[in-house]
């Protein structure tokens, strides 16, 4: 009876499947929180996400100086210019009374501009700041969608570090059927030379098409293997040839401390991306508002104009209706309004503004609401998994003990065949089905946790 039992480890072994990766040259060895760190480091989509966090914050640095001096210019030439021609030899303060006074083109000489001009606003009825809190707000949605791509990111590479560990286990057992199809083989063939009557011809043909599967088994298993090792040598950014390993190459259920609901909901109203977005985008789509109103109003502004050019072979007439243009000085400054008389197109703009900001403030209702059902959906899920990983151990645990009665009662003859060959079957599959469980259960954690915006937020504080 004894090759019947093995057949039967071979038949439930190889039904069993597995994906992790091949050995590789170099080794590195992970855990999950370096899994998590090493994504938010170095994964492509999370930098060009901080990058467009960098790109909204000099926009706000850039508006936020536009306060003072928004309109300030300096303008400088160069050039030569004609010298003057006084035949009458008049006064040099007073060439522009004589009418003999030519340009002497014969005379050349260098010429030098400059020219600053300045423009303050001094009160534009809350445009200014309005503007500045809105590029403000567009910053800190920046930051929330960065937050949201670095959610992401970490739980995907979660789940491909807990695939690996899953799959290295189911791996085992289908290397337990390698060795238990040739021991199979060996011990059918043996009692067959032995002329053994509870063995026939059968029995050796149902030996070798779970040989063949085992085979398709075993090539599909480290395809698969090699594609998940992979997958997470892509998320980390590591060489080809780098083999991953496990710091802890056994999946055990994380010990976790579930909160209530509450707890979870108010976690997720503080750190959720899209919260902290749909907050973001009020309070810009709100100061945008207040920027298009003040249009109605007219805006005082301080203007300021210095201007001075010289040349050496030009004079400086002192009469304030003369003047030279290629040697002088001028100074204009003064306060004015600045007044859009065009109030149709202003009331146009600020219903537009206004219809923005309440589509935003709906959408972030919904999006409360989605988050919040979400999260309680995650919730109850953990709830789900742990009670199924619960039953998963004890049924395990039973099928272990089965397995030990049946064993010991066919070693003293006292068994039934049967129900031994059973045993085997039921602790193999439950086995697998175990470590499946495990993995289910992790990861529920793993999305309870960035449903509640908690996966980048110290982390180890929810685990005891």
């Amino acid at each position: 009876m004894g090759n019947k039992i093995i057949l039967v480890w071979v038949c439930s072994l190889i039904t069993l499947y597995a994906t992790a990766a091949q050995p590789s040259p170099d080794t590195l060895r992970v855990d999950l929180k370096m899994v998590l760190q090493e994504t938010a480091e170095v994964s492509p989509d999370i930098r060009a996400a901080l990058s467009n966090v960098g790109r909204a914050a000099a926009r706000y640095e850039l508006t936020q100086s536009s306060r003072i001096l928004p309109d300030a210019t300096a303008v400088s030439a160069v050039a030569v210019v004609p010298g003057i021609e006084n035949p009458n030899e008049a006064p040099l303060e007073e060439l522009y009374l004589d009418p003999a006074v030519r340009n002497d083109y014969g005379n050349l000489r260098p010429y030098a501009q400059a020219e600053v001009s300045l423009i303050q606003p001094i009160y534009t009825w809350g445009a200014l700041r309005g503007a500045v809190e809105a590029a403000s707000a567009s910053a800190d949605l920046e930051e929330a969608r960065a937050q949201e791509t670095i959610l992401g990111a970490s739980l995907r590479a979660a789940e491909l570090y807990y695939n690996i560990l899953l799959t290295n286990e189911l791996k085992r057992l289908v290397d337990r059927a390698g060795d238990v199809v040739a021991m199979a083989m060996e011990e059918i063939n043996r009692l067959l030379e032995e002329g053994n009557p509870e063995v026939d011809d059968a029995d050796r043909y149902e030996v070798l098409i779970t040989q063949q599967e085992y085979e398709r088994r075993i090539v599909e298993v480290n395809q698969v293997r090699q594609t998940a090792h992979a997958a997470l040598r892509r998320q980390l950014m590591v060489a080809d040839s780098t083999r991953i390993v496990p710091v802890r190459d056994a999946l055990e259920p994380l010990t976790f401390v579930l909160e209530g609901l509450d707890f979870y909901q108010q976690s997720a109203l503080r750190y959720r991306p899209e919260i902290l977005q749909a907050e973001a985008g009020l309070a810009a789509t709100d100061a945008l508002v207040r920027v298009a109103r003040a249009d109605y109003y007219p805006q005082g502004a301080f203007g300021l104009t210095l201007s001075v050019s010289g040349a050496s072979n030009r004079f400086r007439q002192p009469n304030p209706y003369i003047s030279d243009g290629f040697r002088r000085t001028s100074a204009r400054t003064g306060f004015g309004l600045l007044q859009k008389l065009n109030f149709k197109q202003t009331r146009a703009r600020v219903a537009q503004a206004e219809a923005h900001h309440n589509s935003v403030r709906y959408l972030a209702i919904a999006a409360e609401q989605g988050v919040l059902a979400e999260l309680e959906q995650s919730w109850r899920h953990v709830i789900i998994q742990e009670a199924a990983l619960a039953a998963k151990d004890s049924s395990l645990a039973v099928s272990k003990e089965w397995l030990r009665v049946e064993q010991i009662n066919f070693d003293l003859d006292l068994g039934d065949t049967e129900n031994l060959v059973k045993a085997v079957r039921t602790n193999l599959t439950l086995e697998a089905e175990y470590y499946e469980a495990v993995s289910r259960y992790n990861m529920a954690i793993m999305k309870l946790l960035a449903d509640a915006g908690l996966l980048t937020h110290e982390t180890d504080s929810f685990f005891e």
